[in-house]
């Protein structure tokens, strides 16, 4: 597994961190506690040594140690931290650890524009995530698709490889309940993207209409 240092303090973790609020909370009823304790240990067999966890989580079902505050969304989808907070971490010395890398899920291409959430399942009243919105970001998923499909790749590893060629002190935090999703999210460290690249997808990210409504 790589590592990464986050800011200036030497604090070093997995280049993949996991993100766990999934695990109770938020994406449909609760993974149950076995696969939920067998996912995390099966992730740290791989390497993994960040977790990410918050006690609204649940509520308190999910936390102990971590609070939800020093996080903020980013991803192709939600680019707002480039403006005013990258430009001051840069210069603090701060590392950024950036929870929904793959946009609540859209960016794996998994989520198509007919798609309906339950009840249950906090997307259902996210706007980013209405009929419309969906429709319209539709062309975000089919660029990444393109991409992923010259690469032999996915759609949500270009997606995570992005955000790592983005700083070399930003750690994003995908979370999953699944073993096979655990790998392939960390399968996007194997995923290179040249600076070429990575200006490349940026040029086509800015002619893509993606609805920048927040959450």
């Amino acid at each position: 597994m790589q590592k990464r240092i986050l800011g200036t303090s030497g604090l070093e973790v997995s280049a993949i961190g996991l993100g766990c609020m999934g695990l109770s909370h938020g994406y449909g009823p609760a993974t149950d506690t076995k696969s939920a304790v067998e996912l995390i240990r099966v992730a740290v067999g791989r390497g993994v040594t960040f977790f990410d966890t918050a006690e609204v989580y649940g509520p308190y079902l999910n936390e102990e140690v971590v609070g939800e505050a020093l996080q903020s969304e980013y991803s192709m989808w939600w680019r707002e931290p480039e403006k005013e907070i990258f430009p001051l971490l840069e210069t603090l010395g701060i590392g950024f650890v950036p929870f929904s890398p793959l946009g609540k899920g859209f960016l794996t291409g998994t989520i198509h524009a007919d798609a309906t959430f339950g009840q249950d399942d906090f997307r259902s009243k996210v706007p980013r995530f209405s009929a419309e919105a969906l429709a319209a970001n539709q062309q975000l998923v089919m660029l990444l698709n393109d991409i992923a499909n010259e690469r032999g790749v996915t759609p949500a590893q270009i997606a995570i490889a992005w955000i790592l060629a983005q700083k070399p002190w930003i750690v994003p935090i995908p979370g999953t309940t699944k073993l096979h999703r655990l790998d392939e999210n960390i399968g996007a460290l194997n995923v290179t993207l040249t600076e070429s690249d990575s200006k490349s997808i940026t040029t086509a990210l800015e002619t893509v209409q993606v609805g920048h409504q927040s959450l």
